[in-house]
C-alpha cells in the first residue's frame, strides 16, 4: 500500500513524493491524447500493459509440469497448515 500512495503522490507533484515515472504493468500516466487514441476508455491495461519478462526458453509443456507440481506441494502444505490450526484451537477450546 505505501508503494502505491507513494506513486500517487509522486505522480500528483507532492513535496516528498520523489520524482514520478511510468512503470509498465504498474502505473502510467496517460495523457488526454492517449485516452482519445482509446475511445475514452479507462480500462487500465490498454495504458500499463505489462510488464516485459525475458523468455527462460523452458519449453512451456516442462514449465507447465513444473509449475503444477510446485501449485501440488503448496496445497498440500496448505492442507497440512490448515489440520494444524484446527488442532491448535481445539486445544485452545475454540475448535468446531
Amino acid at each position: 500500500m505505501a508503494h502505491i500512495a507513494r506513486t500517487y503522490h509522486a505522480w500528483r507533484g507532492e513535496p516528498g513524493g520523489g520524482e514520478y515515472k511510468d512503470i509498465p504493468a504498474f502505473c502510467k500516466s496517460a495523457t488526454t491524447e492517449d485516452i482519445a487514441t482509446h475511445g475514452y476508455l479507462l480500462t487500465p491495461g490498454r495504458y500499463v500493459g505489462a510488464e516485459e519478462v525475458e523468455d527462460d526458453d523452458e519449453p512451456f509443456e516442462d514449465k507447465m509440469k513444473r509449475v503444477t507440481a510446485k501449485l501440488e506441494e503448496r496445497f498440500a502444505e496448505s492442507a497440512r497448515l490448515k489440520k494444524t490450526i484446527r488442532q491448535n484451537l481445539t486445544g485452545l477450546g475454540y475448535g468446531a
